[in-house]
């Protein structure tokens, strides 16, 4: 395995004039949240990484676009955002939080939305070190739900991920040991037929996932972009196809979940995070029941508890909001329908009622659990 060169600088240059728009505009909504991104740049060259759909994989060195609390005021004030409810992500698009350099705006960050009282669910996902050091900062926080979750892949081609995964390994040892208040996730992907799901990486995977509160497993984002990447470093096409939503085979699910059998592991991250923290998910994913079927019953019966149908005229107020049509919105016990939305806007609608938006032009598939067709009969 290829080492990582990783500058000791700490710092973080500004963001250049010339930074595409997509990344400049540093706050955006996906499925788990909020997403704060003000620096960008990574040196990690995951060749998987999103990164890629953003035209920002050749910049190595992070750059700051706009100062901590400069990016917390904007979070806060962002019209999608609810103090005590809304998840959050920090740097998960355009970097990794625990880079030098990096970590200090990260702790910077927390610290900033701790202040304020605000006990948001807050995820931070890195595949970088984690010292105990870095720990104690984390602990320090009085208010926020925090949850990190540590990637890793056993992923051995250097092609794919030059970074070893030992030392997300070790990232988790030492959450294990000294994070208490700080909830901690083995966050397993991506999970690539034929590469990483041998029975060494399952019998790996379920050693590391002893030192997690929880374990999520989940497959490969497989885009145009990331493909043409892979063919020109010479990596042969990982599936035949390139898929709008994740890529993992069935059958690779189906022995998962065998080798896993008493531990809980999850297919959705908002579902090992909930679990975590002994709480009900936020996106509401007991309205697509079959995905809930392997969670432990002490989840199964928090989620229950809190499943609400809501009231029309609640669902319309918030399509008015995000400026969404309200005709021929269908609410069912188990989800609402929406015509010509975006994501944002369902996650939005979403996250504010704990109970699933769909799209009619996108259809949940019944236990494909939002994965692509790719791999299922």
């Amino acid at each position: 395995m290829a080492s990582i060169r990783i500058s000791p600088d700490k710092s973080v240059r500004p963001a250049p004039a010339d930074l595409p728009a997509s990344l400049r505009e540093y706050i955006d909504y996906r499925k788990s949240g909020l997403s704060l991104n003000h620096i960008v740049g990574c040196p990690l060259d995951c060749g998987y990484c999103v990164r890629h759909l953003f035209a920002n994989f050749s910049m190595k060195r992070p750059h700051l676009i706009v100062e901590d609390e400069v990016a917390v005021e904007s979070l806060v004030n962002h019209w999608a955002f609810r103090a005590h409810t809304t998840p959050i992500q920090i740097f998960n698009r355009a970097t990794d939080p625990f880079l030098p350099g990096v970590k200090q705006h990260l702790f910077n960050t927390l610290k900033a939305l701790d202040r304020r009282r605000l006990t948001n669910p807050v995820l931070v996902i890195s595949r970088w070190k984690i010292e105990a050091d870095d720990v104690e900062q984390l602990e320090s926080l009085e208010h926020l739900r925090l949850t990190i979750l540590v990637t890793w892949s056993g992923i051995a081609d250097e092609r794919v991920e030059p970074v070893s995964s030992e030392i997300a390994a070790r990232s988790l040892e030492v959450l294990a040991k000294t994070a208490f208040r700080t909830k901690k996730i083995l966050y397993w992907r991506p999970i690539i037929a034929g590469l990483n799901d041998t029975p060494e990486h399952l019998s790996s995977a379920r050693k590391l996932a002893r030192l997690a509160d929880a374990t999520v497993f989940t497959g490969l984002f497989f885009r145009d972009e990331i493909r043409t990447y892979f063919r020109d470093v010479g990596v042969p096409d990982l599936y035949h196809a390139v898929a709008r939503r994740k890529i993992l085979p069935e059958e690779t699910e189906r022995r998962i979940l065998a080798y896993f059998e008493g531990l809980p592991i999850f297919r959705k991250t908002s579902c090992g995070i909930a679990f975590a923290h002994g709480v009900a998910d936020f996106n509401g994913h007991w309205g697509i029941r079959e995905i809930c079927e392997i969670c432990p019953e002490v989840q199964r019966e928090i989620c229950s508890h809190h499943h609400r149908k809501p009231a029309l005229d609640q669902v319309r107020d918030l399509a008015r909001l995000v400026s969404l049509s309200t005709d021929h919105i269908e609410i069912s016990e188990y989800h609402i329908e929406v015509d010509g939305s975006t994501e944002a806007q369902r996650y939005f609608m979403q996250h504010t009622l704990n109970f699933q938006v769909h799209d009619r032009a996108q259809p949940h598939r019944k236990h494909r659990h939002g994965r692509a067709e790719i791999g299922w009969e």
